[in-house]
């Protein structure tokens, strides 16, 4: 099989992934080319080389849709023996690669690019923490540890910071909402939850996977054979509406036609409350008011990257859809897709497209569900406790608190026993009747874990104080 591709395993290419992924789908290399552009190479594993078409594999594949991470444990979409043994691309190792080789100009631009079968030798495994305290901090014993690949590392993120600054100047939305690290002893005990940072190392691959995700999707637009694209369709000019009215309460508006909202005037909208008290508040009815992004046939584009061609290239071990356009890829690249083959592709991308959603869907409930119920056996050690937090929503009921770790829990309004609260749903305030004492959302406030409900997964506080 080597003897049929590119071969790539002397070049420098390396992963970076999280200290406990075993799943590794991609990897990356990257040049600087003596007219000034840059050369960047994602590649993939080839999965679609061990996973055929209509095969058992393949089957029970397109019905588990995706992988499920469910804090400490991985329901694989494909079995371990492949998606974290042959197919993971591991360092040191010969693997099966399809390869996106793009040539990127200084401002970001793909002039050029080539989608071909590889192989390849990953020269190293970083982890996202190591990378990161690298190029943030300059953390010189890492630095001497990881320098075959310290260039290239530099390289990685000032490319990555262009791409950056080009997806944002066309008005993609970056969404930063605090993320979770849930710790497990080895007893399946909750031990500690933390404040799960994107740091520089995870913003270098997430550029270089939209971008080859881009360019993918295009060429394959253009070539006009049946394909599974990731959409996001615009969003519902009454949504948009209330989202206007929602935030009038707090100084802001919307510019534009609200019927043909330009994915730039939300982006705006994301810079003009970061770092204030109401932006984790405004950032999640703004999401609220989006539509789900999906996976169909037709490549009508992407609102919330502003991009008019996007597709899931870059993840087979652990999507479908990726997996299925490998295939597509594959056989466009060798001229076998003939007009019966097109009629029978309709009907395939049709199928994935649809069951990827729904699983898709159902994934993410699951996830959130055990997330939810891990914070919940967290806080059950720690009733009686007081912790600080601000006031992230304040509704008919009460008010949730978000404490410094993620962790969210409910005041009730009838455990407010100083006054009687009047909720004001304009201006999203709660005020007392007699002390005019007003809480609004952003306000820190120091909290009692009051109980915890394990089977609905609630965590209810007192309040001690307002801060």
């Amino acid at each position: 099989e080597i003897e049929k591709r590119l071969d790539l395993r002397s070049h420098n290419i390396y992963t970076i992934d999280g200290a406990d992924a075993k799943d590794l789908d991609d990897a990356i290399s990257i040049e600087k080319l003596e007219n000034g552009n840059y050369k960047l190479g994602v590649h993939i594993a080839d999965v679609s080389h061990y996973v055929r078409e209509g095969q058992p594999l393949d089957k029970e594949a397109i019905k588990r849709g995706t992988s499920v991470y469910l804090v400490d444990t991985v329901i694989p979409m494909l079995p371990p023996k492949l998606s974290n043994g042959v197919c993971s691309l591991h360092p040191d190792v010969d693997r099966l690669t399809l390869s996106c080789i793009m040539e990127i100009s200084p401002k970001g631009k793909v002039l050029d690019h080539q989608i071909v079968e590889s192989v390849i030798n990953s020269k190293a495994r970083l982890i996202y923490e190591d990378v990161s305290d690298i190029l943030e901090n300059d953390d010189k014993e890492k630095a001497k540890e990881f320098s075959g690949v310290l260039d290239e590392l530099r390289l990685s993120e000032e490319l990555a910071r262009i791409l950056m600054e080009r997806r944002f100047s066309r008005g993609a939305m970056d969404f930063d909402f605090p993320e979770s690290k849930i710790i497990m002893d080895e007893a399946g005990n909750v031990v500690d939850i933390k404040k799960y940072d994107r740091r520089i190392a995870n913003k270098i691959i997430e550029e270089f996977m939209l971008i080859a995700n881009e360019t993918v999707a295009e060429q394959f637009h253009w070539a006009q054979i049946p394909f599974v694209y990731r959409v996001h369709e615009n969003p519902d000019p009454e949504k948009m509406q209330n989202l206007a009215s929602f935030i009038s309460a707090f100084g802001y508006s919307l510019k534009g036609e609200i019927e043909d909202m330009h994915p730039k005037e939300l982006q705006k909208l994301l810079e003009d409350i970061e770092g204030t008290k109401e932006e984790l508040v405004i950032s999640t009815i703004m999401l609220r008011s989006l539509k789900q992004a999906r996976y169909s046939p037709q490549g009508t584009g992407h609102f919330g990257l502003a991009a008019k061609y996007y597709c899931h290239f870059t993840s087979p071990i652990r999507r479908y859809p990726d997996l299925q356009i490998h295939r597509i890829i594959k056989e466009y690249l060798k001229g076998k897709i003939v007009e019966q083959r097109l009629e029978n592709l309709k009907v395939i991308v049709e199928k994935a497209a649809e069951q990827s959603s729904i699983r898709e869907r159902e994934a993410d409930e699951a996830q959130r569900q055990i997330e939810d119920l891990r914070k919940a056996e967290y806080m059950v050690q720690h009733i009686g406790e007081e912790f600080e937090g601000i006031i992230s929503s304040i509704t008919s009921f009460g008010m949730f608190i978000e404490l410094y770790n993620t962790i969210e829990g409910l005041i009730r309004l009838h455990d407010l026993s100083d006054d009687y609260y009047i909720y004001d749903e304009k201006n999203l305030t709660l005020m007392g009747e007699h002390t005019k004492k007003t809480f609004k959302i952003g306000d820190r406030v120091k909290i009692k874990v009051d109980n915890v409900n394990l089977s609905m997964r609630e965590i209810n506080f007192t309040l001690v104080e307002k801060i």
